[in-house]
């Protein structure tokens, strides 16, 4: 399992860092690969669960939104989300015509996977189109990690009293306040590193980076257990098996979907 892990980070950590630097379409094309899947993945679990979300749907509208995001921003967003709206209605409409009585039911979950992962995820580019995007998508991005492993570390050594029972059993305040307080510290050391190699325009500071690492500290955690909510309400214990050692794309993704928006509101709120 450790090998797996080991030889799926070493291929994806090199293309990841390359994409993040090359930004445009070569970042596009890697977020929207993950996105892509994770959508699948989503679909998947709520099937195994007996509900038939729209999958071509769930899929096309999250990669449409992506586009979207790419191409000008969030100008496109009204007429597609207002698209793929009466396109799931439709579909599904027709699916309880054709004898699918749960077909309400269906068209929730497949609109909740099109806005969750798709405009969610979109801001994964939102992030990365800000002046000087790369320096802030290897703060944001790297303190959910951080974070993390400071909760996974110090919640083995010291955890007592269960954070989630129920969604996560192995979560514990112990590990989580922890990890809270690896994040402010570690990301602060993570912008001082990139404030020598960046142009000091930039604004990194250490101060501003342990200020994301508190927030990434605190909140992604709810993408990780909400993610947990499916896979436990389905009875699945990884989104899939198509990363060895890791699980699914959805399994990779869940903080970072939180933390991609998360940073961006806070870095053009507070900094730019």
């Amino acid at each position: 399992m450790l090998r797996q892990r080991l030889i799926v980070a070493l291929i994806l950590l090199p293309l990841g860092m390359l994409a993040i630097f090359l930004g445009g379409w070569y970042f596009t094309a890697l977020i929207g690969l993950f996105l892509g899947f994770a959508a699948w993945e989503y679909t998947q679990l709520f099937r195994a669960g007996g509900w038939q979300p729209a999958t071509l749907l769930v899929v096309g509208g999250v990669l449409l939104l992506l586009l979207g995001r790419a191409l000008d921003g969030f100008d496109s967003a009204p007429w597609m989300l207002s698209l793929l709206i009466l396109l799931s209605m439709t579909w599904h409409l027709v699916a309880y015509e054709r004898g699918r009585d749960q077909s309400g039911t269906d068209l929730a979950v497949t609109l909740g996977g099109i806005l969750y992962i798709g405009w969610i995820g979109g801001y994964f580019i939102s992030l990365r189109s800000l002046p000087d995007g790369q320096w802030w998508v290897l703060i944001a991005l790297p303190a959910v990690w951080l974070a993390d492993s400071g909760a996974y570390f110090i919640g083995r050594a010291f955890g007592r009293h269960k954070l989630s029972p129920r969604l996560s059993p192995k979560k514990t305040w112990e590990g989580y306040l922890g990890g809270i307080a690896a994040g402010v510290i570690l990301t602060a050391l993570f912008a001082a590193l990139w404030q020598r190699l960046a142009d000091p325009a930039v604004g990194i500071t250490p101060l501003r980076g342990a200020l994301m690492g508190l927030v990434m500290g605190i909140f992604p955690t709810l993408g990780d257990l909400g993610e947990s909510m499916i896979k436990r309400q389905v009875g699945a214990k990884d989104s899939s098996n198509l990363l060895p050692g890791h699980g699914g794309f959805f399994d990779r993704i869940d903080s970072w979907l939180w933390a991609a928006v998360l940073g961006y509101y806070l870095i053009t709120w507070l900094w730019l």
